[in-house]
């Protein structure tokens, strides 16, 4: 990936160099940084409160029962987890953060999941089809609330920056199904194993 943002970024400057906009490319990239920044401050609170609330959740044993709800889904999409595992309780949080579209927050769930995951391979460093098809489920992720997108959208002035939800919900919906099953499909076929 950084060999492609310093392509990216090395095509900008040499652009820039044979059109003579040099300054023009510094003070957009002065601008961008602005930005930038004030975006990222306004997504403090959101993830902050996210967070937190995730904690007390988790603290208070609401992870537990929720996991529980959704078990016999879990059990279906990943029957070689053990019912009680701790990756549960953090796929569900995982899973949670991504459906209120809270990604970045979603995150430190995810790398536990995949921790606790990991305890259950038997061929360390190698994906087992569990975590194969969290990390579908993680990187599709049905989102019902974009709520980083609409804290964008708010903070770059948009009128009404909810009117996503609709088209948000139906895209991440099929992009989720068609993940799933293709990740069920590949695990299947057991495409690259030696036999």
């Amino acid at each position: 990936m950084s060999l492609v943002w310093t392509f990216l970024v090395a095509a900008a400057v040499i652009t820039a160099a044979f059109t003579g906009s040099v300054a023009a490319l510094t003070g957009a990239i002065a601008e961008s940084a602005g930005k930038a920044v004030t975006v990222a401050l306004g997504l403090v609170g959101v993830m902050t409160l996210w967070l937190g609330l995730m904690r007390v959740a988790e603290e208070a044993g609401l992870v537990t029962q929720v996991a529980r709800l959704v078990r016999p889904v879990m059990r279906r999409l990943f029957p070689e987890i053990p019912p009680d595992h701790p990756a549960l309780g953090s796929m569900v949080l995982n899973l949670s953060a991504n459906l209120l579209g809270l990604g970045n927050a979603a995150t430190p769930f995810g790398v536990r999941a995949m921790q606790e995951l990991e305890t259950l391979n038997p061929r360390k460093g190698v994906a087992t089809d569990a975590q194969a098809l969290f990390a579908v489920m993680n990187t599709a992720s049905l989102q019902l609330v974009p709520a980083t997108v609409i804290a964008l959208r708010a903070g770059a002035g948009s009128r009404a920056p909810a009117e996503i939800l609709g088209a948000t919900l139906v895209a991440s919906a099929f992009g989720l199904v068609v993940a799933v099953t293709v990740a069920r499909l590949l695990a299947r076929l057991r495409l690259g194993e030696a036999p």
